[in-house]
Order: C-alpha cells, then sequence, then structure tokens
C-alpha cells in the first residue's frame, strides 16, 4: 500500500488526483476509488492511502484504487479528522 497526498480535485466529476509520496507524478482516482471516504469530504492536501493499478484506458499509466484515509486520520484511520467542503 502506498501514500500521498491528494493534488487536485473535480468535486463536480468526481475524479481526483494524488501525488505518491517520493514521486513526481500523479496518479488518478475515481471516486468509486474510495473506501470508508466520502468524496464530498476530501480536500486537497489530504494524506491518503491507496495500491495502484494500470489504467484500463491507457495501460502505460496507474490509477489509484482501494483509496484509504491514512492511520493518523483518525482512530484505526476510520477517516474521522476528514473535513467537510463548504
Amino acid at each position: 500500500m502506498a501514500t500521498g497526498v491528494i493534488k487536485r480535485l473535480d468535486q463536480e466529476r468526481g475524479y481526483g488526483f494524488i501525488r505518491p509520496a517520493g514521486a513526481s507524478e500523479d496518479v488518478f482516482f475515481h471516486s468509486s476509488a474510495l473506501q470508508g471516504l466520502v468524496f464530498d469530504q476530501l480536500s486537497e492536501g489530504r494524506t491518503v492511502d491507496f495500491e495502484k493499478q494500470p489504467d484500463d484506458r491507457d495501460p502505460r499509466r496507474s490509477r489509484a484504487v482501494n483509496v484509504r484515509a491514512t492511520a493518523e486520520a483518525g482512530p484505526a484511520g476510520d477517516g474521522a479528522a476528514v473535513q467537510h467542503l463548504d
């Protein structure tokens, strides 16, 4: 499992990009990849854990799946520290 920071979000379209720790290229994620998180509660700069897999549309790229709150997010990583966007 990798760790990264959410760099960009498109709230209307339900997707975003994660910058993996120690990497220079962002990884795409769709709201359907979230596990125990609600897309509307995410914000840029949020640290998440995720897995990478080849993108179905372009196998040269990766996409994030199983995107979860990091352990420091709250008790047992339950996302308690996720803030609502207003």
